[in-house]
């Protein structure tokens, strides 16, 4: 298990962090799960290609959407994001970390912010 660490602000952004792998995988991301568990996350893209938005169709609980780009910075965060929402496209963005509603605040974490992951 992988856990990403805020650099900037010296806090666990999330300790658990599910890698979403395969093309099924970042296709299903958290849909139809009941929930996340606090300090509980899934990482999605972080490839040679852009990910730049991410729906909530089919979820049933609201998350927060980390945007990180090629060099793990924070590009955006779009907080408490509900069920059956397509973010607007985040440019620059190459992969997301989708957190339980809150843990982006919790944690102070901003635009600029450099992401540290490693082995838990």
């Amino acid at each position: 298990m992988r856990r990403a660490i805020n650099q900037t602000r010296g806090t666990v952004l999330c300790a658990h962090i599910e890698e979403a792998a395969t093309a099924v995988a970042r296709g299903r991301g958290l849909m139809g799960r009941p929930g996340l568990a606090e300090g509980a996350g899934m990482l999605i893209g972080g490839g040679p290609i852009p990910l730049m938005w991410i729906h909530t169709f089919f979820m049933r609980f609201p998350i927060d959407l980390v945007f990180l780009d090629r060099a793990d910075r924070i590009v955006r965060i779009a907080p408490n994001v509900k069920p059956w929402r397509l973010t607007a496209p985040v440019f620059g963005a190459r992969a997301v970390l989708e957190l339980e509603a809150g843990a982006a605040a919790r944690n102070s974490s901003h635009p600029g912010d450099e992401i540290k992951f490693e082995d838990s």
